[in-house]
């Protein structure tokens, strides 16, 4: 059977690149790191790691099981967190993965009033774009997800059990002095776009009323992408929760009425869920359904 300890070791030595700051990480002596990575070839048969110069990098071998390593810690560690939440809500861990716009809105609302009805829980908070932390998800890192989707995009088929949080509006942002208040007014100019998902979504809304925006700039910043329009360097579209929590007053706002974005929670497993998740999810909604438009 595969030791734990030394699965953790592989998994430290592959996030983070080098034994020494894998031992750093782990608070290990360096030699300690080799030795658990030495033990672990020998219970594997494998050749997990090589020397290259003066350091080490995994094989295919080794990739493969960091990879399984970090499901198979995540899963205990959330195994660890159930079992001390059968106790109540009096001990425990609950771990929350929250895209920038809602970690800049709702969250801290919803992790305030959960940790002031919980302080024995303890509520870890991660940012991660809704890709990643479906993925921290269900390799079990995390006890929640935050995910957005868009109502045109294929629906997902990822196993997640899904909680409706709040269904944001879209908002045409261009700069005060610019004219124009739909998509394909602004069909000749340039476009700034944030994340894959976003993207995706905007090239489809532009292709829906007839032309392709020309895309000169990418970020995943909302403020940035803000700046920029204010700049005058392009137009842009934007969901309420990155314009609640940051506005640029150099910038003008107009609903798109046929346009939205859909946030749910996310959680991995059949229901119930332990004490502490649902306590969360309960705070979650309810921070949700009280926050604001942009102005």
């Amino acid at each position: 059977m595969l030791d734990v300890t030394r699965l953790r070791v592989l998994a430290a030595v592959a996030r983070y690149g080098s034994v020494t700051a894998a031992a750093r990480e782990l608070s290990y002596a360096q030699p300690s790191v080799s030795h658990h990575l030495a033990r672990l070839e020998a219970e594997t048969g494998s050749k997990l790691v090589q020397r290259v110069g003066r350091g080490i990098r995994l094989t295919d071998a080794g990739r493969m099981l960091a990879e399984r390593a970090e499901e198979i810690l995540g899963r205990l560690d959330a195994a660890e967190a159930e079992l001390a939440a059968h106790t109540g809500l009096r001990a425990g861990r609950v771990r929350l993965a929250a895209f920038p716009s809602a970690l800049g809105t709702f969250v801290p609302r919803a992790a305030a009033a959960f940790t002031a009805a919980h302080p024995d829980v303890e509520l870890r908070l991660t940012e991660a774009e809704p890709p990643d932390a479906a993925r921290l998800l269900r390799s079990g890192e995390v006890d929640v997800a935050l995910l957005f989707t868009y109502p045109d995009a294929p629906p997902a088929d990822d196993g997640l059990r899904r909680t409706p949080l709040l269904t944001e509006s879209i908002y045409l942002v261009t700069p005060t002095s610019l004219p124009g208040d739909t998509l394909a007014d602004h069909a000749t100019r340039r476009w700034i776009a944030g994340c894959e998902r976003c993207r995706n979504h905007l090239v489809r809304s532009c292709a829906a009323t007839g032309f392709t925006p020309d895309i000169a700039f990418t970020t995943d910043d909302y403020v940035a992408v803000q700046a920029l329009v204010a700049a005058g360097l392009g137009v842009t579209t934007l969901p309420a929760l990155a314009l609640t929590g940051q506005r640029n007053p150099s910038v003008r706002l107009v609903r798109l009425p046929d346009q939205q974005r859909l946030i749910n929670a996310a959680v991995h497993g059949e229901a119930p869920d332990p004490p502490a998740t649902a306590a969360l999810l309960e705070h979650l909604t309810q921070a949700a359904a009280t926050t604001p438009s942009p102005h």
